[in-house]
């Protein structure tokens, strides 16, 4: 069993770095939340290794993913208190080594890769960095039918990476000297990745932000459409949590597509607005997708359909 301290840890590193998350998290009946916490922590833990390698050069930084790799999966002895609560909560819950294994694998891929050139490369990257965690999220709330909800949360996980790529674009170049636009995107709309390096906003980049934050709407509907097969005690709080995700994409549009010059964030007072509201239509509906539909920044199928450009393709996954 994960003991206090265990616990302690994980709960302060996901307070301290997912706080939109953080806010959904705690909705979440204690027997998955306390998981919950255990599991961001891990990620963090593997994720901080990358982002902030803090002097590590890249042969030391995949030694170090190793050794989480190796912890994790109960293969070597640890003291770090994150590490051996999740090797005991993934033995728990059942947890595949795959899902592990393709977690650090995309976090190791982030040491070399810093450019996309196809969505198609990106997704498989996302397959680690984001598909996996909805995975191991949906295997700790012990759904009835598994092998129907689980594709719904691989989505829905790609939908909120995403969006952290659309609303992060100056802050990773100038950070990690990332770009996670897919360069096909912005050939497409004549978009240069130097003015992204440079982190110079134009036009043309704007349209390439927009046409990624339609292709993340997207798979925000189709992850939220499984919602209704996870445990009813989960549904509410993985809603809450697509929901104030999904509201970047209004301060995206409020910004014009400008995610190249400075990084949108939503207030406190915002999130709290939006837990409140979602539970207030839950109260009165108890279906994700019509609670989204009503309170989330994501339009219709209907109105994304009725919104875009004359001749403009729909984006594809």
């Amino acid at each position: 069993m994960v003991d206090d301290t265990q616990l302690a840890e994980s709960k302060s590193i996901h307070r301290a770095t997912g706080k939109t998350f953080y806010y959904a998290t705690k909705l979440l009946p204690e027997r998955v939340r306390h998981a919950t916490y255990v599991l961001y922590a891990f990620f963090r833990v593997a994720d901080e290794v990358v982002d902030n390698p803090e002097g590590m050069s890249p042969d030391e930084q995949r030694r170090r993913l190793e050794e989480i790799r190796e912890a994790a999966l109960g293969r070597e002895p640890t003291d770090d208190p994150v590490l051996s609560a999740f090797s005991e909560l993934r033995e728990s819950y059942d947890i595949p080594d795959e899902e592990v294994d393709v977690f650090i694998d995309a976090m190791c891929a982030d040491i070399e890769t810093s450019r996309y050139d196809t969505y198609e490369e990106l997704e498989t990257y996302m397959r680690g960095s984001a598909s996996a965690v909805g995975v191991m999220m949906t295997l700790i709330m012990e759904c009835d039918d598994p092998d129907t909800a689980i594709p719904h949360a691989r989505t829905l996980g790609e939908a909120f990476q995403l969006t952290n790529f659309i609303r992060d674009v100056g802050e990773d170049i100038a950070d990690r000297d990332r770009i996670y636009l897919p360069r096909e995107t912005l050939d497409e709309h004549g978009a240069d990745p130097a003015d992204i390096e440079a982190r110079r906003f134009t036009d043309e980049i704007g349209a390439a932000i927009e046409h990624e934050l339609r292709r993340a709407e997207g798979l925000y509907r189709e992850g939220v459409a499984g919602i209704q097969y996870l445990p009813r005690d989960c549904q509410l709080p993985v809603l809450t949590a697509a929901v104030l995700y999904a509201d970047h994409h209004r301060l995206v549009r409020q910004r014009g597509y400008d995610t190249v010059t400075e990084t949108p964030s939503l207030s406190t007072w915002r999130k709290l607005s939006l837990v409140a509201r979602t539970r207030w239509h839950w109260f009165w509906s108890k279906d994700p997708e019509t609670v989204f539909s009503k309170v989330s920044a994501v339009p219709s199928a209907a109105d994304h359909r009725t919104e875009r450009r004359p001749n403009e393709p729909a984006p594809t996954r």
